[in-house]
């Protein structure tokens, strides 16, 4: 099976939403890798969830993917932050899987302990200049990861 890592910033959609959801859309990616990525995964796919862009960023939690890839709605809506005025019904370029909670950690893994931990030295997130806010992960990376919780 499959893993991943897929980053949102918790003031806008954090692994507790999701919780208190039990499901959600994952849209709003707007990286042509990212989104690839997102287009590779499958239902039943589990991810890490992590919190970017906040005071302590790390692995929050874990999600799996209810539902593959589809053309991303918010991409069509004017209104969204996420509205890309060259998609169409015809032509979205853009793609949004569903998610479902699995677990939410009791503490959050620190971006920092991730970097130190030697097992985690090729994972993308780890690497200088890695952005992406989708990315695979491999089965030791999944399993050094869990047994770090």
């Amino acid at each position: 099976m499959p893993y991943w890592l897929m980053k949102s910033e918790p003031d806008e959609f954090s692994i507790l939403d999701l919780k208190k959801l039990g499901h959600g859309r994952w849209d709003g990616v707007r990286n042509y890798q990212a989104r690839n990525f997102l287009r590779q995964m499958q239902e039943g796919d589990q991810f890490f969830f992590y919190h970017s862009s906040c005071a302590e960023p790390g692995i929050a939690g874990i999600g799996s993917i209810s539902r593959s890839a589809y053309p991303d709605p918010t991409a069509l809506d004017p209104a969204s932050p996420y509205h890309d005025a060259k998609a169409s019904d015809e032509v979205n370029p853009w793609s949004a899987v569903d998610v479902e909670f699995v677990e939410a950690f009791s503490t959050p893994l620190k971006l920092a302990r991730l970097k130190a931990e030697p097992a985690l030295q090729e994972l993308a997130l780890v690497k200088k200049g890695s952005r992406l806010s989708v990315m695979p992960v491999s089965e030791d990376e999944w399993q050094t990861v869990l047994a770090m919780r």
